[in-house]
């Protein structure tokens, strides 16, 4: 039996329910109020508040113990940013992907300037542990100031149509806003996105897998991984 990586003491419900509730809301394009009710199909009487609540407490744990996708010289990172309203106000989801679409990692800034773009790229620097074969981003003049700050020598690449894979890495997320209606604070969006983007990278199969067999294999294999990190029996 895997170890728990959280503290479970003085739940209610044991760890394979809390997982479960935390996995079918981050990984569907569920409510909590969804979940709520699935649960209860199966006997299970939870409120989707405490639900809410376990994904706030445990999500980012299990978001930490994922295993990520291993570095490679040879990749390219797609840059891109896509505004979010808080309470009216204006925010910025800044987001880096590869070349197969998988989020290497993504920030809410309040600012869409060179500073904001160099706190991208030095993170991701800091998390990859290497720098990529090129970038490719959108025209906007912030990630050139940045990129000659915090990598001069990497290829650059500013074109809106070469930049598809990271804008369509939006579309998922804007799913989730929409059925979410929006986001309170700028921490429970950077905390949702976390735990939304590990669980969608671990899951969806990359561009490699095309038979039905192979993708079947990949999310047993992705299901095992995540019953590890929640700390259920494998």
């Amino acid at each position: 039996m895997s170890q728990p990586i959280a503290n479970y003491k003085n739940h209610r419900f044991p760890p394979e329910i809390i997982a479960r509730a935390v996995w079918l809301y981050y990984r569907f394009p569920l409510s909590l109020r969804h979940v709520e009710e699935m649960l209860l199909e199966r006997g299970i009487v939870v409120s989707y508040e405490t639900i809410r609540r376990w994904g706030r407490r445990h999500g980012p744990d299990y978001a930490r113990r994922l295993i990520g996708k291993q570095p490679l010289k040879s990749d390219i990172w797609h840059l891109d940013e896509v505004v979010v309203r808080i309470k009216g106000k204006k925010f910025w989801l800044w987001r880096a992907v590869d070349q197969d679409g998988y989020v290497l990692d993504e920030i809410v800034q309040n600012r869409r300037n060179t500073k904001a773009a160099r706190r991208l790229l030095t993170r991701l620097l800091k998390k990859q542990g290497m720098v990529p074969k090129r970038i490719v981003t959108d025209k906007l003049r912030s990630y050139g100031a940045a990129k000659r700050q915090v990598m001069p020598d990497v290829e650059h690449r500013l074109h809106k149509g070469l930049n598809n894979r990271a804008e369509n890495s939006h579309v998922p997320f804007r799913k989730r806003e929409r059925m979410r209606q929006g986001f309170r604070s700028v921490g429970s969006l950077q905390c949702f996105v976390s735990l939304f983007s590990a669980v969608r990278n671990l899951f969806v199969p990359d561009r490699t897998k095309h038979t039905a067999n192979q993708i079947r294999n990949h999310r047993l294999q992705a299901i095992a991984e995540w019953k590890s990190v929640s700390g259920q029996i494998v």
